[in-house]
């Protein structure tokens, strides 16, 4: 079946649209959404949702090569897909919440708050000097290694919550330091 007869049972509404589709198009579309995931489950997953993202979108669309739109629509779901699956791989969710809690301290986050970075650095660096050595670790660990509480709680033989504790601690005497030193937050 060519392109326009598919774009034309898309526009009609008609449920064979999407299995002539995969017809023509989803050994090109599983091979597309392979080479980001690397799964098969992840790759039909993306598939069917390529699908599904055709038949929304095809009343307000009527592509002339069907091809290269469901090629768009695949690698979107599939790279968005990927980072979703990796970036609960690089931080388990730590990443985002151990940013949250420095965000407290930080505040906001415009251009304009953060143009002298290397200035801001340097006072966490004079903090964190000014730290006892657990207490650096510990900080260090969570804020720049964004370890999990767990982990760092076994390495430093404390409770997650003592280190929770002492997390919240040391925030807030940065957070005194920093407004010492001029910082508005």
């Amino acid at each position: 079946m060519q392109d326009k007869e598919i774009v034309d049972l898309y526009w009609a509404r008609s449920e064979e649209a999407v299995s002539e589709t995969d017809k023509a198009y989803g050994r090109y579309c599983r091979k597309i959404a392979f080479n980001i995931v690397a799964n098969d489950e992840d790759t039909e997953e993306c598939v069917n949702d390529t699908w599904l993202s055709a038949w929304n979108s095809m009343p307000e669309e009527r592509p002339d090569l069907l091809g290269p739109y469901l090629a768009a629509i695949v690698r979107n779901h599939a790279l968005t897909l990927y980072r979703k699956i990796h970036s609960k791989k690089r931080g388990a969710g730590q990443t985002a919440l151990a940013l949250d809690e420095l965000l407290e301290v930080a505040g906001s986050s415009s251009t304009e708050d953060m143009v002298d970075m290397s200035l801001l650095s340097g006072h966490i660096n004079s903090f964190l000097a000014g730290l006892d050595k657990n207490d650096r670790i510990i900080f260090v660990r969570r804020y720049f290694y964004v370890d999990p509480l767990s982990s760092i709680a076994d390495a430093m033989e404390m409770s997650e919550s003592a280190v929770k504790s002492l997390l919240f601690r040391l925030r807030q005497k940065m957070k005194t330091y920093l407004l010492k030193e001029g910082y508005e937050l």
